[in-house]
């Protein structure tokens, strides 16, 4: 098998390619032929920090630290005691690096049942490849931990994003909240184009200020990381909910234990569980994953690169 692994402990170090044996699946895994891998900012993120690539080697029982958590692809064997998968399905998941398992920068992966969803005929392998943390984290946000409900008002920040693109999507049609998406004037069409009612170009002034014609919000969801938590609580109605999932500073980090405790931190870890209702979603045309880059996996240094410049529409995908 073919993946991209990090060598050293320094922080600026790339991914090489390496070539490994395949991995069998043992008791209650799956071995899947991987055709889609999604980017998200926790993949490089994790790699540039030496506590993180320590913990990955010592959990992994090697050198090489494997990238990666997002995959789809075709289950190419099972091990004993599968019942939900077979060879030949198509599936989308989540690998446990936590647990030391091995990355999904790969053309192969080992995983247990419990981690991939098996896709409806037709489902397009790479838009699913690119679904896991960033549907899983918008849905949790909105619908788990929001309560958003139909004739409410949502406003997403950094809604043309990876995270936000979907949040747009779920909050205006599986909710059927009124959402209000905060981008650059570029993205403007695009989001509108998702479901959003209103559209506020950050660069216009204070979005938080342009966002108050719009409210009282069951929801605000920060998808950039950056916004004053008690600026977002401001446009909560009653019940309402502030959801950071992407601190980007300290102030941001603390939000959640700040009185009167209106602020959750999130970021959704993928199951197949949890993946079953995007994936029923998305079958039926309520909401779509967009795929702007379409990158080889041996390039995913530059995936990275163009990930850390936070300027992507939709997601990025590498391609085994």
């Amino acid at each position: 098998m073919k993946a991209m692994v990090k060598k050293s402990l320094s922080s600026g170090a790339p991914l090489e390619p390496v070539e490994l044996p395949a991995p069998e699946p043992g008791l209650g895994e799956v071995r899947v032929a991987v055709k889609s891998i999604g980017v998200n900012p926790v993949d490089w993120k994790l790699l540039a920090a030496a506590p993180a690539v320590l913990a990955q080697r010592v959990l992994g029982r090697s050198s090489d630290v494997f990238a990666g958590v997002d995959f789809a692809g075709i289950v190419e064997s099972t091990g004993s005691g599968v019942r939900r998968v077979k060879a030949g399905d198509a599936v989308t998941g989540a690998v446990r690096f936590f647990l030391g398992e091995r990355g999904s920068y790969a053309d192969t992966v080992v995983v247990g049942e419990s981690q991939v969803c098996v896709l409806p005929e037709g489902f397009d392998i790479v838009a699913a490849g690119a679904l896991p943390i960033a549907g899983v984290t918008a849905w949790q946000s909105l619908v788990e931990t929001g309560r958003l409900k139909r004739n409410q008002r949502a406003l997403i920040l950094g809604a043309s994003g990876g995270v936000g693109h979907l949040a747009v999507q779920i909050a205006k049609h599986v909710c059927g909240a009124h959402t209000v998406g905060v981008c650059s004037s570029k993205n403007a069409a695009f989001v509108t184009s998702l479901g959003a009612d209103a559209v506020i170009d950050y660069r216009a002034g204070d979005p938080l200020v342009q966002a108050k014609v719009h409210g009282p919000f069951q929801v605000v969801m920060d998808c950039v990381g950056t916004y004053p938590g008690a600026d977002c609580r401001a446009l909560l109605g009653p019940g309402g909910r502030h959801v950071n999932i992407a601190a980007q500073t300290p102030e941001a980090a603390v939000q959640a234990f700040i009185p009167p405790f209106k602020t959750r931190m999130l970021l959704g870890f993928p199951t197949g569980a949890k993946l079953k209702p995007l994936v029923d979603a998305i079958a039926a045309d309520r909401i779509k994953v967009v795929v702007s880059e379409k990158i080889p996996l041996a390039e995913a240094n530059r995936a990275h690169a163009l990930s850390q410049t936070g300027r992507v529409t939709g997601k990025i995908a590498l391609i085994p």
